[in-house]
């Protein structure tokens, strides 16, 4: 089945206003990107903290409709709900259907993370092999596989640790990779937290997939209801890491192994200061243009 793209190239201060436009007009999906990235490999790569949406100063949005729309009347609606754009601002494709699961699938392989972590996804099967441990993921997953340097640095970080009889708390879970390794590790619990409900229904559904679900829970930040983490991670970005601080803090325990990451190069000393009040022995771990923080809660 085919479809029609729209594609168009903003500032990040009207996103809101433009996104609810194209919402009102029928889009049936709407993505951003960086507008000032020269390829699509350069694009940086967001993850949004806990209430926020963090954005590229100029983004380029693209808007799925049904490849009958008329594009005239689609640039007509759009200029009377948005009067300020031109329509030489509008550029239409079509857009052939294709497999895009499959195309996922085709595209990841298994990788490795520690001494005996390991991702992989649903079309390949693990060797029968007591000394790894295996995460399966379910393809087309938006919210984390493990390919972006700040979950690799969380992964790695997780599989050094003696996670046996431990409880896990795993603040902006996404995909719940890393709750669900944490439990695949020998975690005797979990807890994921994230923002964004589409992600704990992703979060939920790979647990069951990976026969842990019933030792995950999963949260809203506003509806978060847990005890102190034996150990505690958090995967989001480094404004909010910086106030969530606090928060964190109390949700581990004394002496629980913590670890923060979502850190640009260059952002890290602000933050090993920010975290030194409450947690003790941080260290930093690079990985390409970004940072884990890791460390001991104070006792």
């Amino acid at each position: 089945m085919p479809w029609l793209e729209l594609t168009l190239t903003i500032r990040s201060e009207q996103q809101p206003r433009v996104e609810e436009a194209l919402d009102d007009v029928g889009a049936l999906s709407v993505t951003m990107q960086d507008a000032d990235a020269e390829t699509p490999d350069e694009q940086a790569i967001f993850e949004p903290g806990v209430g926020e949406l963090p954005l590229w100063p100029t983004i380029t949005l693209n808007a799925l409709f049904e490849a009958d729309t008329d594009r005239r009347g689609l640039s007509e609606a759009l200029g009377d709900l948005l009067p300020w754009l031109e329509p030489d601002h509008l550029q239409f494709r079509d857009v052939a259907d294709e497999d895009w699961e499959r195309a996922w699938m085709d595209q990841f392989k298994p990788m490795a993370f520690g001494r005996r972590l390991w991702i992989y996804p649903w079309n390949i099967e693990p060797p029968e092999d007591d000394d790894i441990v295996v995460v399966r993921l379910d393809p087309g997953l938006a919210f984390g596989s493990g390919t972006h340097p700040t979950t690799a640095l969380c992964l790695a970080w997780l599989d050094s640790l003696d996670l046996a009889g431990k409880s896990v708390t795993d603040f902006g879970c996404g995909s719940g990779i890393l709750a669900i390794a944490a439990l695949k590790l020998g975690a005797s619990s979990a807890v994921g937290v994230d923002n964004d409900p589409q992600a704990l229904t992703a979060s939920a559904d790979n647990a069951e997939r990976n026969e842990v679900a019933d030792r995950l829970a999963l949260f809203l930040p506003e509806d978060l209801e847990a005890e102190p983490a034996d150990v505690f991670i958090a995967n989001i970005l480094a404004g909010p890491l910086g106030e969530l601080a606090p928060i964190f803090a109390a949700a581990a325990r004394p002496g629980a192994p913590f670890a923060i990451s979502g850190i640009l190069q260059g952002q890290q000393d602000e933050l090993l200061q920010r975290y030194a009040e409450w947690f003790e022995d941080l260290r930093v771990e690079t990985l390409e243009d970004w940072v884990r923080i890791s460390g001991r809660r104070r006792g």
